[in-house]
């Protein structure tokens, strides 16, 4: 199991540094679709900043394996954080990705949690919390 975490935590950096890539180039019109309005006014800068953060996050949980736990909850939050644009996309209809109905939107909203888990559980991150609190 310990090697099934491993890889899935590689994978989740991979996935993270190659979307946040994307954020800086090739993607960047699609991310800013995704914005919430209340940013419209700054919606380049949130996309430069969630990609290099993502960046950022992505190869931590690559090479910086002593602390897998914390960048295991920072990957975690940001998930939570990045939630909030996809919400703007399902609730204002934005056509962006290929998700050009709500039914597709509302769907994407779903994976959101799966990938909090993910983060938690492929760093052991959740696992470290729990017995931190036990006596």
């Amino acid at each position: 199991m310990y090697l099934v975490r491993k890889i899935a935590q590689v994978v989740l950096g991979l996935g993270l540094a190659f979307a946040g890539s994307t954020h800086l180039g090739a993607n960047r019109t699609e991310f800013r679709a995704q914005v919430p309005t209340v940013f419209k006014d700054y919606a380049d800068f949130v996309v430069l900043a969630s990609g290099v953060a993502e960046i950022s996050l992505g190869l931590g949980l690559i090479i910086a394996w002593k602390y897998r736990a914390q960048i295991g909850w920072a990957v975690a939050l940001f998930f939570v954080a990045i939630f909030w644009g996809n919400i703007s996309q399902f609730v204002n209809g934005v056509d962006a990705f290929g998700l050009n109905s709500d039914r597709a939107r509302a769907t994407r909203l779903l994976f959101q949690p799966l990938l909090v888990i993910w983060a938690l559980w492929s760093t052991g991150a959740w696992r470290a919390w729990r017995a931190r609190r036990q006596p």
